[in-house]
């Protein structure tokens, strides 16, 4: 398999953080990429202004298939822009955005020991609450990246979505807790109501995608495959690599070809 370098700012992204590091300022912007997008903002059921871009499609491929993208603990969307241009490129429509404190979204006072907010919830179900209203006719699914999955897990029982894909899945935000604990001598924290959080991922009843990386200590391939099991409609794709490097290690001919290709089956 001939191996690609990707832009230095996907690679950066890959590595695993496990600490709320909010960045204010956008280290690119998807028209400096050329990028056709719409930037606009979205108020959570608490009057929280959201900050989002969203992607247009490649009008030759164009799927009629909406993917909110959640990232992790660190940065921005800005980080993202990449893998939004990847997925819009294939004809998805994209829309990326940034939790409270983080990018240009309302302000908010985060502790960075804290591994979550439950705040970030809120979010992620405001974002996909607006993509349901704006492109009704379109399919509705969630691409989820570390902390990230454990918004989605918190958002999606009983939410109206047609698929999720999620990469770095955390199956119990204890076991990262008592992990960072052993590995980094750190002490994290964890809000309110954490304790019910495994829980709910036999909720969700839309068809589930996680993409696992064998070599990724945190949130294991074991914990993906365990989440998997939980119902009949759901998939493990695992690959060589550890944490987040999922859009790097699959990738043959383009970057993240593979790991598009793989969106592209399961939505199918």
């Amino acid at each position: 398999m001939r191996k690609i370098v990707l832009p230095l700012i996907l690679v950066l992204i890959t590595l695993p953080v496990f600490a709320l590091k909010p960045e204010k300022a956008y280290k690119i912007t998807p028209d400096s990429l050329g990028l056709a997008y719409k930037e606009q903002y979205v108020k959570s059921k608490d009057q929280i202004d959201l900050i989002t871009w969203t992607y247009s499609p490649n009008a030759a491929k164009d799927k009629q298939t909406v993917i909110v993208l959640a990232y992790g603990d660190t940065g921005n969307m800005s980080h993202w822009v990449h893998q939004a241009r990847i997925l819009s490129e294939a004809g998805y429509r994209v829309i990326t955005f940034d939790y409270r404190g983080f990018g240009k979204s309302t302000d908010f006072a985060i502790n960075p020991d804290y591994l979550y907010y439950n705040e970030f919830a809120r979010d992620l179900k405001a974002i996909m609450d607006f993509a349901r209203k704006t492109y009704p006719r379109s399919k509705q699914g969630l691409l989820a990246f570390s902390m990230g999955t454990i918004m989605a897990t918190l958002v999606l029982p009983g939410a109206k979505t047609d698929f999720f894909v999620g990469e770095g899945y955390v199956k119990d935000p204890k076991a990262i807790v008592a992990f960072i604990k052993g590995a980094k001598n750190k002490e994290v924290l964890l809000p309110p109501g954490s304790e019910a959080y495994p829980g709910q991922a036999p909720r969700i009843t839309c068809p589930v995608l996680l993409i696992a990386g064998k070599a990724d200590q945190v949130t294991t391939l074991a914990d993906a495959n365990a989440v998997a099991q939980q119902a009949g409609n759901r998939k493990v794709l695992a690959f060589e690599g550890g944490h987040g490097m999922g859009f790097q290690a699959l990738t043959r001919n383009t970057p993240g070809d593979l790991y598009v290709q793989a969106i592209d089956d399961f939505v199918r």
